[in-house]
């Protein structure tokens, strides 16, 4: 993983706490915070599509073969990752685009394959098909799904209908979704225990703002990948660029 750390001037930052967030964070107000940025890189073997049969409810499921690609790999950065900050306690508040979530089961496919949602959020499973789905999370305590893993829900959905979940997840960053009834369903949640996170773009660019100052432990997410983490000292309206590479 390769590294590189630039700060500039220090000036004052005021946080105010307003209210406790996911898991005890208080949002508040941060003036002149720092802000972090970077790439995500991929230096390993960029493998083909997972290919999996269709082999059951055909009518709605489709038929012949499903492919999974699980890691994105586009001009040697990696898709599908997410930075963030672990430990922070107080600072800005989450976006307000992140907070619960739902998982769509349509055309027996997990829709969105990958989203973001609050720690303590709910989490809606919408089971838009007229066959059975078993809809079955997984935390994830490592990070990715090759390590140990503990289950959060696992609900059977015999028709269309919703289930709802509060998620809150204690050592891991993220769940595998996946389907009992059909192994060709897969997806991820992120679930975020403070606002200090990005998804990776297009490009393999990403930016982490109005942080507070201090030092901490960032680290980058990848469902299928062992996660990179590294450590940054933030100053006060500074500007850090931590770089990542998987393999």
């Amino acid at each position: 993983m390769k590294k590189s750390l630039v700060t500039f001037g220090i000036t004052a930052l005021c946080t105010l706490p307003l209210a406790a967030g996911a898991g005890g964070y208080s949002e508040g107000s941060v003036s002149n915070g720092g802000t972090i940025s970077g790439t995500v890189k991929f230096a390993g073997r960029d493998l083909p599509a997972k290919t999996y049969t269709i082999s059951k409810d055909n009518d709605v499921c489709g038929t012949g073969e499903r492919k999974i690609d699980f890691v994105r790999v586009k001009d040697g950065h990696l898709l599908d990752t997410i930075v963030y900050l672990e430990k922070v306690k107080e600072g800005k508040p989450f976006p307000d685009d992140v907070g619960d979530g739902e998982i769509d089961q349509k055309g027996c496919e997990f829709r969105p394959f990958l989203q973001i949602m609050k720690n303590r959020g709910n989490l809606a499973a919408v089971n838009e098909d007229p066959v059975l789905h078993n809809i079955h999370t997984y935390e994830l305590i490592r990070g990715d799904a090759k390590g140990p893993k503990k289950t959060v829900i696992n609900v059977s959905q015999p028709k269309p209908g919703t289930v709802n979940a509060k998620i809150k997840l204690k050592r891991g960053p993220a769940m595998k979704i996946e389907c009992d009834a059909h192994d060709f369903m897969h997806g991820f949640v992120f679930v975020a225990k403070n606002p200090y996170f990005a998804k990776v773009a297009e490009d393999g660019s990403y930016t982490i703002t109005d942080v507070p100052p201090g030092k901490y432990t960032i680290k980058a997410w990848h469902g299928m990948l062992k996660n990179q983490k590294a450590k940054v000292t933030v100053d006060a309206g500074g500007k850090t660029t931590v770089d990542f590479t998987f393999k």
